[in-house]
């Protein structure tokens, strides 16, 4: 009799549904210093390739902007990068179309122009930083097209 009373108290229990998973809230990634740290480095990295780039030390330019690009996809991947974040990705972006256009890889910068478009027509709130860069991003992928079309 035992049994069985420890056989249907087990079954009743086991049939009862699990309780409600109650979702952790997830730590935000740009509040860490870290973050910051890395927003900073890849700024300073984008102003060392501009430099290079304009002084038409091309190689150095592009080892930096090689050596940018882990940085920029940390600091893409948090759900909502602040600003900062998104203005420096951003300038890593129009550092790599670029030069790309001077290699001659114009569909690739045209990609890249893109890309770095569509991150800038889903931001909110827009305001006027916003829409420089996309404006940037638009007149890059206009010249694009214009080379394409030689």
């Amino acid at each position: 009799m035992r049994f069985w009373l420890a056989s249907l108290c087990l079954l009743l229990t086991s049939c009862a549904s699990p309780p409600p998973h109650v979702p952790q809230a997830r730590p935000d990634p740009t509040k860490e210093p870290a973050y910051t740290q890395a927003v900073q480095q890849l700024s300073a990295l984008n102003r060392q390739a501009e430099g290079l780039l304009k002084a038409g030390r091309s190689q150095e330019a592009a080892a930096a902007i090689t050596e940018g690009q882990p940085l920029q996809g940390r600091l893409l991947a948090a759900p909502r990068p602040p600003l900062a974040a998104m203005q420096a990705a951003s300038d890593l972006d129009d550092l790599y179309a670029r030069m790309l256009l001077l290699n001659h890889h114009d569909g690739w910068a045209r990609m890249t122009y893109q890309k770095d478009a569509a991150r800038w027509r889903s931001w909110r709130p827009r305001n006027d930083d916003s829409a420089r860069y996309l404006r940037r991003a638009e007149e890059g992928m206009a010249e694009c097209d214009r080379r394409l079309k030689e």
